[in-house]
């Protein structure tokens, strides 16, 4: 389970003080697949990394799994998104002059695997993705909507049970999108919790439930 409770977090801008979160108070059971829409600035990145013990609240409590995140230590905390959580970003992070295999060897590099394990293990991630003739190949040398792919490969390395997505379609065109939200729903079936943030209500809809942040506040359960 993940929850926040009485979460506020504020920026200052330009002079001004920003209000990102707004006592937001919410649960996502496990094994849920939720969508956060809303404006640019409502603080939906916020929240997710929020989620993720990235980026600790002015006030209030992240729980995950019954671990209240920021009282753990910056070490334990970060154990803790390596047991547990994987991200997905709109920009990828891909490593450019690795090769997309060595890429996703990356985690299981900082995991102690051994050398030949990280690579097997590397490769059938990416067959998985559908990337298995690709594993030599850098990213400049690969699609976005491939790079996306070695990015979700590289992701599933640690088998997360928490996933998170900051806009992961946001720069794929509309095939390549809906691909990557069924591998989304497919992850989600294995039993995984899933929560994907989005500017595209199409997107938003594949998910079970739908949240719409607007000045840092949960306004309604959807659209």
């Amino acid at each position: 389970m993940l929850r926040m409770h009485s979460v506020t977090k504020s920026y200052n801008h330009r002079g001004k003080r920003v209000l990102a979160l707004d006592d937001v108070t919410m649960d996502i059971p496990a094994g849920d697949f939720v969508s956060i829409v809303g404006p640019s600035g409502s603080g939906k990145s916020t929240f997710l990394l929020m989620l993720g013990g990235m980026l600790s609240p002015a006030e209030g409590k992240v729980v995950v799994d019954g671990q209240s995140v920021y009282d753990l230590s910056s070490d334990k905390r970060a154990a803790l998104r390596k047991k547990k959580i994987g991200f997905v970003f709109q920009t990828f992070n891909l490593i450019p002059y690795l090769t997309a295999l060595e890429n996703v060897q990356i985690p299981f590099l900082l995991a102690g695997v051994d050398g030949d394990e990280q690579r097997t293990n590397a490769a059938s991630l990416l067959e998985r993705l559908g990337l298995g003739d690709r594993l030599d190949h850098k990213p400049s040398e690969l699609s976005v909507g491939q790079q996306q792919r070695v990015a979700l490969a590289r992701m599933l390395a640690n088998d997360p049970a928490i996933v998170l997505a900051d806009e992961p379609t946001g720069n794929l065109d509309p095939d390549t999108g809906r691909a990557i939200l069924a591998f989304f729903e497919e992850i989600h079936r294995e039993g995984r919790t899933v929560v994907m943030v989005t500017h595209d209500h199409t997107a938003a809809a594949r998910a079970k439930r739908v949240l719409r942040l607007l000045d840092g506040k949960i306004v309604n359960g959807g659209e």
